[in-house]
Formats: structure tokens, C-alpha cells, sequence
């Protein structure tokens, strides 16, 4: 009997070890792919994308709004670059970086502005390596399940405990005092009578007795059983490609009865090309023909789309044109490609002056340029809507500046209206000039002007499509399978916020899905089938 319990007691610690090992090793695993964040470097004079477990020291990493610094380094250039220092400094006061103060610590958030850094330690050579390698890392957090399943443990445990000692003694007494008889119905212990041997055996037989049930009683086999069942649901959800970044989220998950999702780079692919362009006060068709554009409209659009903006344009020796930076700044620095854009020799052109950073808040970024003639030229991207209220003017088709009249102004409303309709994401590029004495020379005031926003020329609006991601349709069908209530958090909601603007394609793949689909702004949607030209509406 005693060689069993050992022989249970010596299984259990090698299955709870081995599981813990392997549980170690998955997490591992899982913590090294959460962290393989994926960034652009220039390399070569050209950006490609590597991991940041690749990062070397001499690259030059392009930083945005929004960016993690991703090693220590210094600022080569940057426009209105405000860093938060906050998770290495303890203060979260945001740090302006500039040539008196260039040097960016690793870990730190981009508040505002972009810039460019040259990488000059990595991995635990920086700060907040160092930092981190004088933290012991805990890697032993439990679930609420498991904590509740070790919680009631402990609870069985104590009690099956109690109960074994009571028993112990309960029997002990009964034994020693003459009152325990054998099956025989013979008295097992009698005083002065019972040998050493024979009372050692009966006081063992006790003993255990109670050591089984203080091990029948403590379920320490619950705690091990749950471990075992959430890492074998993250290896499977990890095979179809879903990365649990924690365990607890495998329980949380069999509880959700709401998903909320946005839609771009979710539902779609985030690969944006320009469909529609307004130029010229007309709609040009293809929207990428130079031909239906002035050549004083294609110059200045072009010059446009290639200083204010973050991506850049890199042409091979064979030609091949490679395109970096967010999905609508590829989309529009493709389009501009295509109209002729020689995106280095326009940039050398002109110098840089002062930027406004692309801003979520005020939906718009600007920059100003010098020319060698001495002007300067603001010019301005983003929300269709927002750039057009600060347009007083519009290029004429002959290059000519027009005043914009009220006729002018519905007509391109009502045009964003049209291309949001189709679930086009709209983008309006607007510019003016401005005197060269009136930008400041100081450095100092120079980072500090802001760019005049007023009395602007429409010089575009363009319509950027994002395709549907592949298999959407299926995961709506393994939702509706399981009765989810789908929340889908939408960017693109007309200005009435009665209806949702979503492409054809979306209105097959959910018209089957749900009856009702709730919104942010608590809208409905009209669905559409083309299959049999019917219409679903669903009101508020």
C-alpha cells in the first residue's frame, strides 16, 4: 500500500513537471512572437521591413505618431518630433527632440511629429535593456480560473486534512484504549498482552488509512487538468493562426457573446489604392490620366503628394518602383506615380520649411516649401470634408485659380458624399501660397509657427478603395453558426449617421448574418444581395 501512494505521489510531481516545462517553453515561445514587432529601415538608401530582433546598429529607422522607438539612438531629422518619455523617465511631461536634444531612448512613444533616427545600440546594450535586466520577470501568472480551481484546492484540501487528522486520532484512541476489533471480532491492542511489532502494525494501519484520504481528499489533480486543457486550446488556436498573447483569454473566449471589430486591416486587406479623382473641378477618368490635368495643376499636385508626406518612393536600376509608408500614403503616392512623379528629383526641388504633422484630431497635416524663386508654397492632406471648409478657391481644368461659389462647393460635397457612399475612404490636397518674409527665421519661432489653414485652393479629392480580406465570408458564417451579436466599429458613417457606407461586398456577406447590426453611433445598415436583387432594411 505504502509503495502505491509513493508511486502516485512520484507521478503526479513528474506530470506536473513535465507540463510546467512544456507550459514554460510554449510561453516562450508565445512571449518571443508577441514581441517580434515588425518596422522599416533604410538600409542601402532603400526601406525594407525587418523584424526588430534583426535591427543592427547604423540603421536609420523612419519614426511616426503612434511608434514605439524601437533602440537607442539619436535624431537625424525631424518635424515637430515630441517624444514620451514616461516609462523610462517616470514623468510624463512629453520631451520635444531636436538638434539640442537628439538622443531617443528605447521603448519610448512618438506623441507627435515624425522624424528620422540612426540607431546606435540595440537589445541589452540600451536603457531599457539595462532596466529590464535588473527585473526579475514573473512569468508565473495564473488565470481567474485557476485561481478560483486552486482557491477551492485549498479549500478541499484544508478540510480533507482536518477530517484525515480527526480520524487519525479518533482511531488512534479507539485502538490504544482496547474499543478497535478485527474482523474476527478480537480485540486488535490489549494492554500488557500485545507485542511491540503487532501495535506498530495496527498504529501504520491507521496512519494509513487517514494518508488516503488526505490524498483522496485534495483534488490535485483539478489545477493540473485545467493548465493541461487551456495550453492544449492555445496550440490549436495558434495553428489557425490565432496568437493568444494570454492564457487567460482561451476561458475568457468561451464566455464572449459580443465581438467588436474595426473594419480596415480587420475585415480588409489595408492595401488602399486610388479609384475616383476630382481634379480641375471635374471628375477625370481613369483617375490617374495626366493627360485631363494643366500642366501648372499636375505640378503642383505632384509637388504636393511628394513633400507632405511620410512614405517615400524607391525606383530600382530595372525600374521597378517600390512604394513605403501607411496603406493611404502608398495609395496616394502611387497615384502621383502614375501622373509622373519623379519622387526624388521633385523633393530636391524644394526644401522643407516647417511641418504639421498628420494630426487624428484635426484629421489634416500640412507642410511649407521654399522654392528657388523665392515662394512658398503650404500645402495641405487629409479629411475630404475637413481640407474643403478651408478651401475659399479650386485649379480650373486650364490651370487657373477660380473662386470657389456656393454652385462649386455642393457640387464637391457632393461628390465625397457619392465616393463615401461606395465606401471610399476620401482624401482632399489643397495648397496656398505664402510670403517668404512672413516665415519666421528663428529656429526657435520656426518650430513653433503654425501653418496658415485658411484661403486654401482645391487642387484634388481622390477616392482610395480597400478590398475585402479573402475568407470574410466564412468567418461570418462560423459567426452566425455560434449566434454571435457582431458589433462592427466602423470609420466611414455618412454625415446624417443613417446608414452605414459599405461596398457591395460587404452588403452579400452580411445580409445572412444578423438580423440586426449594431453600431457605434447606433445606425442600421441596408443590406443588399445581388443574388436576388433584394433589399433588406433595417430601420432604428
Amino acid at each position: 500500500m505504502v509503495e502505491a501512494f509513493l508511486l502516485l505521489v512520484i507521478l503526479v510531481i513528474v506530470v506536473t513537471a513535465v507540463s510546467d516545462y512544456r507550459q514554460s517553453l510554449q510561453f516562450q515561445n508565445l512571449n518571443e512572437e508577441k514581441q517580434n514587432i515588425h518596422l522599416e529601415v533604410v538600409r542601402d538608401g532603400k526601406r525594407v521591413e525587418v523584424s526588430i530582433f534583426e535591427l543592427v546598429v547604423g540603421d536609420v529607422v523612419p519614426l511616426k505618431i503612434g511608434d514605439q522607438v524601437p533602440a537607442d539612438g539619436v535624431l537625424i531629422v525631424g518635424h515637430s518630433l515630441a517624444i514620451d518619455e514616461s516609462s523610462m523617465t517616470g514623468e510624463s511631461k512629453i520631451v520635444h527632440k531636436d538638434r539640442k536634444n537628439p538622443f531617443l531612448m528605447s521603448g519610448c512613444k512618438v506623441a507627435d511629429g515624425y522624424g528620422t533616427m540612426l540607431v546606435t545600440s540595440v537589445g541589452i546594450n540600451t536603457e531599457w535593456g539595462l532596466l529590464m535586466a535588473s527585473i526579475s520577470e514573473d512569468t508565473g501568472e495564473e488565470t481567474p480560473l485557476q485561481v478560483r480551481l486552486n482557491g477551492v484546492a485549498t479549500f478541499i484540501g484544508i478540510v480533507g486534512l482536518a477530517v484525515a487528522v480527526s480520524v487519525l486520532l479518533i482511531l488512534l484512541i479507539r485502538f490504544f484504549t482496547g474499543h478497535s476489533k478485527d474482523p474476527n471480532g478480537n480485540v486488535q491492542f490489549q494492554k500488557g498482552k500485545t507485542s511491540v511489532s503487532d501495535a506498530v502494525d495496527g498504529a501504520v494501519k491507521i496512519v494509513t488509512v487517514a494518508v488516503t484520504i488526505v490524498v483522496v481528499a485534495v483534488p490535485e489533480g483539478l489545477p493540473l487538468a485545467v493548465t493541461l486543457t487551456l495550453a492544449y486550446s492555445m496550440r490549436k488556436m495558434m495553428a489557425d493562426k490565432a496568437l493568444v498573447r494570454r492564457l487567460s483569454a482561451c476561458e475568457t473566449m468561451g464566455s464572449a457573446t459580443t465581438i467588436c471589430s474595426d473594419k480596415t486591416g480587420t475585415l480588409t486587406l489595408n492595401q488602399m489604392t486610388v479609384v475616383e479623382a476630382y481634379t480641375g473641378g471635374k471628375k477625370i477618368d481613369p483617375p490617374d490620366d495626366p493627360n485631363s490635368m494643366s500642366p501648372d495643376l499636375c505640378s503642383l499636385l505632384v509637388e504636393g503628394i511628394s513633400q507632405n508626406t511620410t512614405g517615400s518612393v524607391f525606383t530600382s536600376n530595372v525600374g521597378d518602383v517600390e512604394v513605403s509608408g501607411s496603406p493611404t500614403e502608398k495609395a496616394i503616392l502611387s497615384w502621383g506615380v502614375k501622373l509622373g512623379m519623379k519622387f526624388e528629383v521633385v523633393r530636391s526641388q524644394s526644401e522643407v520649411l516647417h511641418v504639421f504633422p498628420f494630426n487624428s484630431e484635426k484629421k489634416r497635416g500640412g507642410v511649407a516649401v521654399g522654392l528657388p524663386n523665392s515662394e512658398v508654397h503650404i500645402h495641405w492632406k487629409g479629411a475630404a470634408e475637413i481640407v474643403l471648409g478651408s478651401c475659399t478657391k479650386y485649379l480650373d481644368v486650364d490651370g487657373s485659380i477660380k473662386q470657389m461659389t456656393d454652385v462649386e462647393e455642393t457640387y464637391f460635397k457632393k461628390a465625397i458624399e457619392d465616393m463615401a457612399a461606395g465606401s471610399l475612404r476620401c482624401v482632399a490636397i489643397a495648397y496656398r501660397s505664402y510670403e517668404r518674409e512672413k516665415v519666421p527665421n528663428d529656429e526657435e519661432q520656426l518650430a513653433q509657427w503654425v501653418l496658415p489653414e485658411d484661403d486654401l485652393v482645391l487642387l484634388a479629392i481622390v477616392g482610395i478603395k480597400d478590398p475585402c480580406r479573402p475568407g470574410l465570408e466564412r468567418l461570418c458564417n462560423y459567426a452566425q453558426m455560434l449566434v454571435l451579436r457582431c458589433e462592427w466599429l466602423l470609420e466611414t458613417i455618412c454625415k446624417q449617421q443613417k446608414r452605414l457606407l459599405w461596398n457591395v461586398e460587404y452588403f452579400i456577406l452580411m445580409q445572412m448574418l444578423l438580423s440586426r447590426i449594431l453600431l457605434k453611433e447606433r445606425s442600421f445598415v441596408l443590406c443588399q444581395s445581388l443574388k436576388g436583387n433584394r433589399l433588406l432594411e433595417i430601420y432604428r
